[in-house]
């Protein structure tokens, strides 16, 4: 059974797994329907995806309009800082951020909830996320807002990070607000 570990943002999971280890490695349950629930990651996952990059490597701030899409996030090789926004526009934490280091050490989860955007940006040499999402991949839904919003203020722990095109050109969070559909 997980730990799950104080969070600043409503809906925002953190869970810290048990590790079982000795001389020939470590086992660690990832994921388990019940177990998961239990603390607050109650999403229905269709799809498992898994990402390698480099050391500085930023991807995010992104998002899926509709349905949203719920993700639950582990770094698997590396370190990341993993980072959550909430654009629930009636939320008292709207436009607010928290992060956390998700490593390969800790194996330490983030579920982001749908009506959030998430991004991550890469500590170590080389970085692979595996995570799960609730909804499938769709193109014409997906959105962005700039990684670097003065107004949203995260702190990446990056001074030139590796960038997308598509995140280099991402809006402000004041410039999408009124057509956020996360109540």
């Amino acid at each position: 059974m997980p730990e799950r570990l104080p969070t600043k943002l409503d809906g925002v999971v953190l869970l810290e797994p048990a590790v079982h280890g000795d001389e020939r490695g470590f086992f660690v349950e990832t994921f388990s329907r019940e177990a998961w629930a239990e603390h607050g990651v109650d999403a229905e996952f269709v799809q498992h995806n898994h990402s390698r990059s480099g050391r500085g490597t930023l991807r995010g701030l992104h998002f899926q309009t509709e349905p949203g899409q719920a993700k639950l996030l582990r770094c698997a090789r590396g370190a990341i800082l993993d980072v959550a926004v909430d654009l629930r526009r009636a939320s008292p934490t709207y436009g607010q951020w928290e992060a956390h280091v998700l490593d390969d050490e800790r194996h330490r989860q983030l579920f982001v909830p749908v009506g959030f955007a998430h991004g991550f940006v890469v500590l170590s040499d080389v970085a692979d996320v595996a995570y799960l999402v609730s909804s499938y991949y769709d193109g014409a839904t997906e959105a962005g807002i700039a990684w670097d919003d003065p107004e949203v203020g995260v702190d990446w722990q990056v001074d030139e990070p590796l960038l997308s095109e598509r995140d280099r050109r991402a809006p402000r969070l004041a410039e999408i607000a009124d057509s956020l559909p996360f109540q």
